[in-house]
C-alpha cells in the first residue's frame, strides 16, 4: 500500500519528532521553521503539536501546531506531506487540533492563510472558520508579497 493511501493516525507528537517535523516543513513552506524552533514549542505547555503517522513510513506525513492562551487558540502551522495531500489528512489534522484546543479551554481559534493558498481556505471555510481580516503583503514568496486572510472559528 502507497504512503499516501495508508490510513493515517493523528498522535500528539513528541521531542523526538522535532526534526522529522522540521525537515517535513521546511518541504512544505518557502520560510521552513527549525527543528530548534519545533523543539521549543514542543515542550511548551499551552503548545499542543500533533502529527499524521502511517505504518509504513518512519517519518511523519502531516503536522498541525496550535498554541492555546487562556480562552483562545492559534493554528500556528499546519501541513501535509505534497504525496499525501488531497485524501483528508489536513482535515483529520485540524479537527484534531480544534479538539484539543477546545479541550485546553479555548473558545476560539484564529489562524493565518495565504490569500493564494485556495485548498487551505477552502478547508478552513468548511469547518466553518470565516475570515475576519487582512495582513496586507505579509508573506514573502519568491513571486513578491502576498496577503494573508485572518480567520477564526468559535468552538461554543
Amino acid at each position: 500500500m502507497s504512503p499516501a493511501r495508508a490510513e493515517p493516525q493523528i498522535v500528539r507528537a513528541s521531542p523526538v519528532d522535532a526534526e522529522r517535523i522540521a525537515t517535513l516543513h521546511a518541504a512544505l513552506f518557502e520560510a521552513g521553521w527549525s527543528t530548534e524552533t519545533f523543539s521549543l514549542m514542543l515542550a511548551r505547555d499551552n503548545v499542543i503539536v500533533l502529527v499524521a503517522t502511517i505504518e509504513t513510513q518512519a517519518s511523519p506525513i502531516g503536522f498541525a501546531c496550535v498554541q492555546v492562551i487562556l480562552d483562545e487558540a492559534e493554528i500556528m502551522t499546519i501541513g501535509v506531506a505534497s504525496d499525501a495531500q488531497r485524501r483528508g489528512i489536513g482535515d483529520q489534522l485540524l479537527r484534531a487540533a480544534l479538539r484539543h484546543a477546545a479541550e485546553a479551554g479555548a473558545r476560539a481559534v484564529h489562524l493565518e492563510v495565504a490569500k493564494t493558498n485556495t485548498a487551505a481556505a477552502t478547508l478552513y471555510e468548511r469547518l466553518r472558520f470565516k475570515q475576519v481580516g487582512v495582513r496586507k503583503g505579509y508573506y514573502a514568496t519568491r513571486e513578491g508579497r502576498v496577503d494573508a486572510l485572518l480567520m477564526r472559528v468559535e468552538l461554543t
